[in-house]
């Protein structure tokens, strides 16, 4: 996991080499800001032509998807990042489980101006990306009805510096498959978050990261970074599962039944949630440094999945804060590693690159292969966790799935 310098101007092709990586924005991450991006050589050049189009892989499971949007302002706590702004507001994204054939058409991927900032970041500034980007194809339909029954929450958090649209991909899929999914922005901790008004939020903890003398310095606010994810989603689920509830579809919402998952630091952030708030059921963490470690009391036996990057998160891979982790674990626990992987590998980011032309020699598997493992091993365990269903592709190895390894801590 990297942090890749902030604000260094790459030449035209250096900064096409890294568009895969660049699609996420900032890590969120293992490594210090002055981690040293991929080289030019490393990386395979851009396609001559990029697509007229982008889109997302369908989702496999039997629902329809619907998709909501929330911007909640959480009026008891100041914003952590910008105290001069304000209390503390959520941008979220619900997908959920819609009766076939209802509402709009499909939502944009996210939009313009977050897209041209996100690429911005990271040296890409080829006017027609963030158009290209932004409009990418979804499934879910805007003002779609909600599908009968009650259904388990999972929350998504998503990468330092990274917008939560780069989790859409596994959003559908869950929902699709029945579950009701909330993905946060975090405030000032993107590259640009969008305002209804227009405006948009910069990444005030990305400054904050880079003031810091040294990587102790840079650790103690990313750990800062995860247990204020954990305030902000206990304030989610009080406003969507408590006494008047902000969103209009909440009734859809079981609320006995919640996971959370997150890339990088938002897995982190599932463990500081887990351990701050008893509601959380069960956590996954996709490639994310335990910033802030894992509570020596354990998480009160409640279930956890750590997946991740092999080699640089198995067992000694070089980040101890999984090893230590893993032993504080005290439910139902899963470490897997995926072979070929990058750490942008759970996210959309693949789906992305792949569809610009671009390829990264570091992380070969292909963008099918991360979609494919990336969805069937996270509901595979919110199917355990939170549904009590068997989840065999949890017991060891499977031949649909070689690149998964089940090391042996």
């Amino acid at each position: 996991m990297t942090i890749f310098p902030r604000n260094r101007r790459r030449s035209a092709a250096a900064s096409a080499a890294v568009a895969l990586v660049a699609l996420a924005a900032l890590a969120g991450t293992a490594a210090p800001a002055s981690a040293s991006a991929p080289t030019a050589t490393a990386v395979a050049a851009a396609a001559t032509a990029a697509p007229s189009a982008l889109a997302l892989p369908r989702p496999t499971g039997p629902y329809a998807t619907g998709r909501d949007a929330l911007l909640l302002t959480d009026h008891g706590r100041p914003d952590p990042w910008a105290p001069d702004a304000g209390p503390r507001r959520l941008s979220v994204t619900l997908h959920y489980p819609a009766r076939p054939g209802t509402g709009g058409d499909p939502a944009a991927y996210m939009a313009e101006e977050e897209a041209r900032r996100m690429l911005a970041q990271r040296g890409l500034d080829d006017p027609a990306w963030p158009g290209l980007v932004s409009a990418a194809r979804t499934h879910a339909r805007t003002a779609a009805a909600p599908a009968p029954g009650r259904f388990p929450l999972v929350v998504l958090s998503p990468g330092f510096g990274t917008p939560r649209a780069t989790l859409t991909g596994l959003a559908e899929e869950l929902a699709s498959r029945g579950y009701v999914v909330a993905s946060a922005d975090h405030p000032y901790e993107t590259t640009g978050m969008e305002l209804p008004d227009g405006r948009v939020l910069p990444c005030a903890a990305c400054d904050a990261v880079d003031a810091q003398p040294d990587e102790a310095g840079r650790r103690k606010v990313l750990a800062a970074v995860s247990t204020g994810r954990a305030a902000d989603v206990s304030f989610l689920l009080d406003r969507l599962t408590g006494p008047r509830p902000a969103w209009r579809h909440a009734r859809t919402i079981a609320p006995r039944r919640i996971g959370m998952a997150g890339h990088s630091i938002g897995g982190n952030a599932a463990a500081s949630t887990m351990a701050a708030d008893r509601r959380v059921d069960a956590g996954v963490n996709m490639d994310g440094m335990f910033f802030d470690p894992v509570s020596a009391k354990g998480l009160g036996g409640r279930p956890f999945l750590m997946l991740g990057t092999e080699p640089g998160h198995g067992p000694g891979g070089g980040d101890a804060t999984w090893d230590e982790g893993w032993t504080r674990l005290d439910g139902f626990k899963r470490w897997l590693t995926v072979r070929d992987s990058g750490h942008f590998t759970f996210t959309d980011t693949p789906e992305i690159g792949e569809q610009l032309g671009i390829v990264d020699p570091s992380a070969p598997l292909s963008a099918a292969r991360s979609t494919t493992i990336t969805r069937a091993y996270v509901t595979a365990f919110f199917d355990r966790s939170l549904r009590g269903r068997p989840a065999r592709l949890l017991d060891g190895p499977s031949p649909a799935h070689p690149e998964v390894l089940f090391p042996r801590p």
